[in-house]
């Protein structure tokens, strides 16, 4: 800094150099990251905001995978009967648009077109009626290839595996959360709750608890293991199922079934096992207790084996008969 003089030699003070308090770069910096903070604030809010809005038609299934459908399903095909016949308990058949060649229950679904079998559904068929959702059984290999070669097709598959009463409730809640109807779920789930209450009091005081064997089909001997609807169902109804297996279905031979000597022996009819053998033509089960003592059942395999509302009417069924003194005439009422 040199010094100025004015014309007459005079010198002046020393000027210093004219700054701004603040310069302007650091100024655009500050509105620059505000403002930049105020649109993250509003995406965020944008976003919040959009999946308060977006449908809750979401659930996971038994395969572990998030189903989520962009609108309640309304169009449903369902490849296992116990599927149609809980809809319908929650007064949702008018959604039900297909039914396997099997199944005719409940009997309002017999006239809708049949899209093949459980196993093996006709995706053509299925494709030109365009479910919004479809449900299937697990269980076996093939199921799940099935549903895998529809959700190519870009139909939502869910795919459910109950072998309890309690995961059935589940799968009944969960199919409530798909359709919307969450209050018909929970009304269907509370009414299958108190009726089977109303057994386990009834069997509360009984002395024993005899042993059950389920015959699944006959010959080639199959029975119900401990992985199965059946198994909670002889539970339920105050008995004791004799193959203590953690599998769904067991295969054993007559020895095998002579050792166990169960006190009740029950034969489903159905599918699985359509006509039965007389217990009079088989000699090796002569010996049997349950024989001998006219411990004999048969009942309805679409009620005992197949996961649905009428799971409670078996364990009312079978409650009577392992335990005819516990109850009243007539039966239990089904409300």
């Amino acid at each position: 800094m040199t010094d100025m003089r004015f014309p007459h030699g005079e010198p002046t003070q020393r000027l210093a150099p004219i700054r701004s308090e603040r310069s302007p770069a650091p100024r655009v910096q500050f509105f620059l990251r505000l403002s930049a903070l105020m649109l993250s604030l509003f995406l965020v809010l944008s976003s919040m905001t959009a999946q308060a809005g977006a449908p809750q038609h979401s659930i996971v299934d038994d395969a572990g995978r998030t189903i989520t459908l962009q609108a309640p399903a309304k169009r449903i095909i369902a490849l296992y009967g116990g599927f149609n016949e809980i809809l319908a308990a929650m007064g949702l058949e008018d959604r039900i648009i297909a039914r396997t060649k099997a199944d005719t229950q409940p009997a309002s679904i017999a006239g809708l077109p049949s899209i093949g079998t459980h196993m093996r559904p006709n995706t053509e068929i299925i494709t030109a009626l365009g479910p919004d959702c479809i449900l299937q059984l697990g269980g076996r290999k093939q199921a799940a290839e099935t549903q895998q070669a529809l959700e190519r097709l870009g139909f939502p598959v869910a795919f459910f595996q109950p072998a309890s009463f309690a995961e059935l409730f589940d799968v009944i809640r969960r199919i409530g959360a798909l359709t919307d109807s969450p209050e018909a779920a929970q009304a269907l789930v509370s009414g299958m709750e108190k009726r089977l209450d109303a057994v386990t009091r009834a069997v509360a005081h009984e002395p024993a608890r005899p042993t059950v064997f389920f015959e699944v089909r006959y010959p080639n001997l199959l029975g119900a293991g401990g992985r199965s609807i059946v198994d909670d169902i002889i539970t339920h109804a105050g008995g004791r199922n004799v193959l203590e297996s953690d599998m769904k279905l067991v295969r054993l031979n007559e020895e095998e079934l002579i050792r166990l000597d169960p006190h009740v022996y029950i034969m489903q009819t159905g599918p699985m096992n359509p006509v039965p053998v007389p217990m009079a033509e088989r000699p090796h089960f002569v010996t049997l207790r349950a024989v001998t003592d006219n411990r004999l059942l048969t009942v309805d395999e679409h009620a005992f084996s197949r996961p649905g509302p009428r799971a409670v009417e078996a364990v009312e069924e079978l409650a009577r008969f392992l335990h005819p003194r516990a109850f009243p005439e007539p039966p239990l009422s089904k409300n």
